[in-house]
């Protein structure tokens, strides 16, 4: 009994006495990296995001009378956390725009994401080739007319037909990658005034640009210049299913 024990001891320590100290930093390297690309984590991580924006979207709708429905606030908040990621973001200002909603309706939100605050929820326009009161169809294509969908990055001013302007650059490609090449801008329209509505039963339409309301076009044009981001919505399938900043 006592050579049997002695025996299972030799071979112990035979056995540790060959495991070097790489093995043992590969073992606990391989270990990390197991932990790290784990479904676990990954589970962790989309329920961090997800509590994340369920937290800021409870705090605009204390703040507000009037913010994006929840699923499209979601969506917008995914890409606007991979730009700011990816250092594009210089201005902490989120602009939605519901696609979805009838142009009779104010379906933009311009918001504060430090203070939890809408500063604009108003009236905008979509591209004359891209539907009447409801926007249906979407391109990327030089003289289209259509609006395009997706994410895009608020750049510099200039002054042209429709007086202040801004230029977005679009940051998907194959929906909005050709918004420079199109002039597809923000700018200010008399159809795009609530009154427009009044005489035709919806806002009149742009060439593909989100067009705001002449009255405050310069205030809005101000706020979200120069590096805040724009999401345009609408549930496209096409869209939703093949957007980088959304899959």
């Amino acid at each position: 009994m006592i050579y049997r024990i002695l025996t299972v001891f030799a071979v112990l320590t035979f056995s540790f006495a060959f495991t070097t100290t790489d093995n043992l930093d590969s073992n606990l390297e391989n270990s990390e990296i197991a932990a790290v690309t784990s479904p676990v984590f990954e589970d962790n991580t989309k329920t961090s995001f997800e509590t994340k924006v369920a937290d800021l979207y409870s705090e605009f709708s204390t703040n507000n009378s009037s913010i994006p429905a929840k699923p499209v606030f979601e969506k917008a908040m995914k890409g606007y956390d991979q730009l700011e990621e990816k250092g594009k973001v210089g201005k902490k200002i989120l602009t939605v725009i519901d696609f979805g909603l009838s142009s009779t309706q104010k379906r933009m939100w311009i918001m504060n994401m430090e203070t939890k605050e809408v500063l604009f929820n108003t009236y905008v326009s979509h591209g004359k080739n891209t539907g009447g009161e409801f926007a249906t169809k979407f391109s990327n294509t030089v003289n289209s007319l259509q609006s395009s969908l997706g994410f895009y990055v608020t750049a510099e001013t200039y002054y042209g037909k429709n007086g202040l302007s801004l230029f977005i650059d679009g940051m998907e490609k194959g929906f909005n990658s050709n918004a420079r090449k199109r002039y597809v801008v923000i700018h200010g329209a008399d159809y795009a005034e609530p009154n427009f509505i009044d005489r035709l039963g919806r806002l009149g339409r742009s060439y593909g640009c989100p067009a705001v309301p002449n009255t405050i076009a310069k205030d809005v044009i101000d706020t979200i210049k120069e590096e805040s981001v724009v999401y345009i919505h609408k549930n496209d399938n096409n869209y939703l299913n093949n957007s980088s900043l959304l899959n």
